[in-house]
């Protein structure tokens, strides 16, 4: 009998997005900043909707509430949105807490 294929890892993609109006900074290089507005937000990554002017891979930090500086790389762009995966995904306890302050703001 056929079993299912082993998935090494989850699909992060599948992972709960939260809508939100919150700016914050990225850093793009190690002495260069800009003010990004990010859209939706995962415990696994984040859209952000501005054009970033990178390729696909291209690596930032972005400063968040709570979590503090994470690193991400861009996955996708299009029509003006950027999706980004973090480097590590955000443990529960601390996202729950970050979506607090976010909306709070």
């Amino acid at each position: 009998m056929p079993s299912a294929p082993h998935q090494t890892s989850p699909d992060s993609r599948r992972a709960t997005r939260f809508s939100v109006d919150f700016e914050t900074i990225c850093e793009i290089h190690p002495n260069q900043e800009i003010r990004v507005h990010i859209a939706n937000i995962s415990a696994n990554g984040m859209m952000l909707g501005e054009v970033m002017g990178m390729a696909k891979g291209g690596r930032v930090t972005v400063r968040l509430p709570v979590v503090g500086r994470i690193e991400a790389f861009l996955v996708w762009s299009h029509q003006g949105r950027s999706g980004f995966k973090f480097e590590r995904v955000i443990r529960e306890p601390d996202f729950v807490t970050m979506l607090d302050h976010i909306k709070a703001r």
